[in-house]
């Protein structure tokens, strides 16, 4: 087989490398692959995904665009806004999205990008209120439908003896084996949003007779703009960001790899949830109001949660995946009470941006989870709070920001960038952070190496230069240190992180990249172990709307006394973008990693707002193929199939997920409605 693949994909490459393209600008949902590809979490790279359709859906007019607008716009930095709307001010009306190219620092490439999310209109003054009538008439509205399948035998759909169930009761999923959403939403201009959201995974319950309610989860949201006083008023589901994300962060979370220049984050209006995730949201209310130079935040969350709980009630962990499958797992559900209320005031003049957070939370059971050396300074009681202050300046090509903030036990934590940008060719960043080993905040999300704001001190260091016109460099390093143990680890640690990404642009829709990714760390009795990745990637699009990406990527994975793992992938994707009704994609794939460790990710692309980012270890091959067929201009209908075989294994999975045999299909289906 080996063999085989090899001719096809070279025969691939050189066929698109010899059809002269034709230049389009650039495609942001290409940015976003690219992120999905880093191994970002899938939830908040879906929250971001929704965020810029929306904005795609009601663009921006240049002319009437305010400075918070433009700062919320995911992918602009907080340089990149600030350049935007200085320019603005001083050279409106414009009379073209072009003019864009004449903002001092602003690169082609992000000028491309955010094209699609703008346009030129009329400079009037502010819009009389909407009537009742008006927003009904001519609001936007969608339906998405979604529903996968696995095709394939999971342990947890079998039949078992009566017996057996009552002895194990949760070697059998309650419900059917398919996954199911259903989506509205409406939205009227910039002034009104609202949704409904309802789903089931695959093996939860779905209108049985012991399961009245239907779908397992549901949500809703409202958030209207413009209010009297108000700028903001959200009921419902609602996420939040406030400064550096030290006290409060439930918005998405860029990877470091994304871009050295634009780590420093900023206070964010709220935004919806729409997303089916069933954790990192809250649900009650929220609003904004603005005095002057003061932008004044307030919310209340009250809403029930998953956790898993000892035998006395305690709360030890809590249950963040959503699913509700067996006895055990649906005795967990929402089997807690949270309630969070916070707010923040922001104060901004010229380039200078100060605000002051706080948050508090509280359970209606006690936390205390089971001791052990590594969580011994954990949070233990029913409540706490945070409280920050964050700040930023801003001078031409130059940022510094940064928060410091501390828990109720009186732990401190601070977080400080500088970003500066020497010309359009070249940037440096620089981030330190120090989060003590007590500092407890449930709901901080920040830049760090660990998956919570504890037990770390980094110091990161990023640039991006073109060194010559068609070559461009990606490159950080981040040196960490935990002061304290960690789950796994016996004694304080070290680690490294480093990452190098060069793109050679042939045209404006042929590149030529290499990725190289270092990450060490160390287990028990100070055991170091390194991972090394390389990527090599070659992209190209032709005239006629097809694309091909090829794709090389290899692992190594060395531990002190054990020997070497490697895994090694080769994929090709071929992908149809014409203008027909007809688009898609067909991806083809072989690996073989020797273990766990030496594993590998491929982005595959999958159905609308949804992301799709396996991981491969053993030999095998994966195939996958999707289509949307544009049924009406406003109604269309996505497919896709996936198939993976393995060379070397006679199960794939463990417990109730396990497959006896070598082979999993998986088929998934997207129908979307606007009218």
């Amino acid at each position: 087989m080996k063999p085989c693949l090899l001719t096809l994909l070279l025969a691939l490459v050189l066929v698109s490398t010899g059809i002269i393209q034709a230049q389009q600008p650039g495609d942001w949902r290409k940015i976003v692959e690219q992120l999905a590809e880093e191994e970002v979490n899938e939830a908040a790279i879906e929250n971001m995904y929704e965020d810029l359709l929306q904005l795609e859906n009601n663009p921006i007019n240049l002319n009437t665009a305010t400075r918070e607008q433009l700062e919320n716009f995911p992918l602009l930095s907080m340089e990149d806004a600030d350049a935007i709307f200085r320019f603005l001010e001083k050279n409106r009306p414009v009379y073209t999205l072009f003019e864009l190219r004449n903002v001092p620092l602003l690169d082609i490439k992000t000028i491309e990008m955010i094209l699609p999310f703008f346009y030129v209109g009329e400079t009037d003054a502010k819009a009389a209120r909407p009537q009742v009538s008006d927003i009904l008439k001519n609001g936007r509205h969608e339906l998405q439908s979604r529903f996968d399948k696995t095709l394939t035998q999971r342990a947890g759909y079998g039949e078992f003896p009566d017996s057996i169930l009552e002895r194990y009761p949760n070697r059998k999923y309650r419900g059917e084996d398919f996954y199911t959403s259903l989506r509205y939403s409406f939205r009227y201009r910039n002034k009104v949003q609202m949704g409904v959201t309802a789903e089931k995974d695959a093996g939860e319950p779905f209108f049985k007779r012991d399961y009245p309610k239907g779908y397992d989860h549901y949500g809703f949201h409202l958030i209207i703009n413009d209010i009297g006083c108000l700028k903001t008023v959200v009921l419902g589901d609602y996420r939040l960001s406030f400064g550096q994300g030290l006290v409060l962060n439930n918005d998405f979370m860029i990877s470091k790899s994304w871009s050295t220049g634009n780590i420093a984050r900023r206070t964010l209006q709220p935004k919806r949830h729409f997303s089916t995730a069933e954790d990192g949201f809250f649900r009650g209310t929220a609003a904004v109001t603005e005095f002057g130079n003061f932008a004044v935040t307030g919310f209340y969350s009250n809403k029930k949660i998953d956790a898993n709980l000892s035998d006395d009630g305690h709360i030890t962990s809590f249950k963040v995946d959503g699913l509700h499958r067996t006895p055990l797992e649906i005795g967990k559900k929402r089997n807690t009470r949270e309630q969070v209320a916070g707010g923040n005031i922001n104060f901004r003049k010229d380039r200078l941006q100060v605000g002051i957070s706080g948050v508090y939370y509280q359970y209606d059971r006690m936390y205390n989870p089971t001791l052990r050396d590594y969580n011994y300074h954990y949070l233990r009681g029913s409540s706490n709070y945070n409280a920050s202050i964050d700040y930023s300046y801003q001078l031409p090509g130059l940022i510094f920001a940064g928060e410091t903030s501390f828990a109720k036990n009186g732990a401190v934590a601070t977080l400080n960038t500088l970003q500066y940008r020497f010309s359009g060719n070249l940037s440096f960043s620089l981030l330190h952070r120090h989060y003590p080993i007590s500092y407890n905040a449930f709901y901080a999300q920040a830049f760090s190496e660990g998956s919570d704001v504890r037990n770390e001190r980094g110091l990161y260091m990023g640039t991006e230069f073109r060194p010559f016109p068609k070559f461009s460099v990606t490159a950080y390093a981040d040196f960490v240190r935990f002061p304290w143990l960690k789950y796994g680890v016996d004694a304080p640690s070290n680690a490294v992180d480093l990452y190098f990404l060069g793109t050679y642009t042939f045209s404006r829709q042929s590149f030529l990249e290499g990725r190289y990714k270092y990450k060490q760390k160390e287990k028990n009795s100070a055991l170091p172990y390194a991972t090394h990745k390389f990527r090599l990637r070659y992209s190209h699009n032709l005239r006629s709307g097809w694309n091909f990406r090829t794709t090389a990527d290899m692992a190594h994975y060395k531990e002190k006394h054990v020997p070497t793992e490697n895994g090694f992938m080769l994929s090709q994707n071929i992908g149809y973008r014409g203008k027909g009704p007809l688009t898609g994609d067909g991806y083809l794939a072989w690996f073989t990693a020797d273990t766990y460790e030496a594993r590998l990710y491929s982005y595959e692309r999958n159905l609308l707002n949804t992301f799709y980012m396996p991981s491969f270890y053993g030999k095998g091959c994966r195939i996958a193929i999707s289509a949307k067929y544009a049924i009406r201009d406003n109604l269309s209908f996505s497919v896709k199939f996936g198939h993976t075989r393995y060379f070397n294994r006679d199960t794939i999975g463990s417990g109730t997920e396990l497959i006896d045999g070598k082979r999993r299909s998986d088929l998934f289906s997207y129908l979307r409605w606007t009218f």
